[in-house]
């Protein structure tokens, strides 16, 4: 399944910088983080996930994959075709009505 990317935040962190932090760490990316889009809290069988989403912006890499086995750009039309993991799914009408603005 497919999970949008980020992480876990560390102490004294601002959810902004622990996402500048992870796509730093596990894609090798500097992104501009933007637009708030939502808070999702999603009860999974062994823990709680509050998960704040964001819109950014690639400011340089080329998103190199350090901890994880695949990656993938996804055109809005086809956003809902991908195997998202539970929690990512409820995300997904919103970014599609935005990237339809």
């Amino acid at each position: 399944m497919w999970e949008f990317p980020g992480g876990k935040m560390e102490p004294g962190e601002t959810p902004q910088e622990a996402l500048k932090r992870e796509i730093r760490e596990e894609l090798a990316t500097e992104i501009e983080v933007g637009e708030f889009i939502h808070t999702i809290e999603w009860d999974y069988p062994k823990f709680h996930l509050t998960m704040y989403c964001f819109f950014c912006t690639v400011l340089s890499g080329k998103l190199e994959l350090l901890e994880h086995e695949a990656a993938q750009w996804v055109e809005r039309e086809k956003l809902d075709e991908v195997d998202w993991l539970p929690a990512d799914r409820t995300i997904i009408p919103m970014v599609k009505n935005y990237l339809g603005k």
